[in-house]
């Protein structure tokens, strides 16, 4: 579900998360990429961060406490038509729109290594865009 009302949080707000928000999230991103693989192909390898190029950017946040961000995506604008997010993410994740400088931003904050954090995933055996998840957080500075 596309949240209006529901802000994505700033870096600093991220920074301030302890190690049970991280575990949180780490756990619902799992779920949520296995829901997500019902209808998307994820690749196995994660590839370059995907800030060079015409996408979309949003995060999927945690609608029990926001400042829990799940997963980020960039998706082409050309890509297939909509994804039933209702579905995939239920009652408990929001997912918002974000602008490249507020996931990158976002990005540096929750994965401060450089390259190599996204998960390709393709419909129609075509990349449509990329996917990080909070599992892959690798801890607070």
């Amino acid at each position: 579900m596309l949240a209006t009302s529901t802000r994505p949080p700033t870096p600093d707000e991220v920074r301030k998360l302890d190690l049970t928000d991280i575990a949180i999230a780490a756990g619902l991103a799992d779920s949520l990429r296995d829901r997500l693989r019902h209808h998307v192909a994820i690749d196995p390898f994660t590839v370059a961060d995907p800030f060079d190029g015409d996408y979309s950017y949003s995060v999927v946040l945690d609608r029990e406490k926001p400042d829990r961000v799940v997963a980020m995506m960039a998706n082409k604008k050309d890509s297939m038509p909509q994804m039933p997010w209702s579905t995939m993410l239920g009652e408990g994740l929001a997912k918002v729109a974000v602008s490249k400088e507020e996931a990158k931003a976002l990005k540096h904050e929750l994965m401060p290594k450089e390259t190599n954090n996204f998960y390709p995933y393709r419909r129609n055996s075509r990349i449509a865009g990329f996917f990080m998840f909070a599992f892959q957080v690798c801890g607070q500075r």
